[in-house]
């Protein structure tokens, strides 16, 4: 979860490959007047976003067994409550940074339908992790492999390249 340029998709489909579990990200899952929306300049309200969140929601119970990684704005505790209807033990991981520093994130990534001009009111709509929910906040400003590393340590995921069983 984060604001747009936090880096959700590249660390998400990073931990995804290194967890070997399915990847997805909600920004595939928008409709396209969702996008349309957005690419103006406009932000989403709540009513542009449940029907968004339900897809999100469905996606996360179809893999609650196997696992999965789902990249997700995810920006107001409401809209996490929301996803954890549909799977109780999700957990969020918050990439964390500085407006400077996802700005500069933006600026790298031309053709993304979201406009860096959206930014601020991304900020305002954050709200960040509650000691309650389960998740852990990481900085954007360390390297991909660094944070997907810190996700492991703290949850003391087993190497699978060692540990993998074989299906047939």
């Amino acid at each position: 979860m984060g604001v747009s340029g936090s880096g959700k998709t590249t660390v998400g489909a990073a931990l995804s490959q290194r967890l070997r579990v399915p990847f997805a990200d909600a920004d595939d899952l928008h409709p396209a007047a969702n996008i349309v929306k957005m690419a103006s300049g406009h932000a989403l309200d709540d009513h542009d976003r449940w029907p968004w969140l339900e897809k999100i929601g469905t996606w996360l119970h179809e893999h609650e067994l196997s696992g999965g990684v789902m990249t997700c704005s995810a920006l107001k505790r409401r809209y996490r409550d929301q996803l954890r209807h549909h799977v109780h033990r999700v957990e969020f991981v918050h990439l964390h940074g500085t407006r400077e520093v996802i700005a500069a994130r933006q600026a790298g990534r031309p053709g993304h339908f979201m406009p860096s001009s959206l930014l601020t009111s991304q900020f305002a709509t954050l709200e960040p992790l509650a000691p309650d929910e389960r998740g852990l906040v990481l900085d954007v400003a360390l390297p991909v492999d660094d944070l997907v590393q810190q996700y492991v340590d703290a949850h003391r995921v087993p190497d699978k390249k060692f540990s993998e069983k074989k299906e047939i």
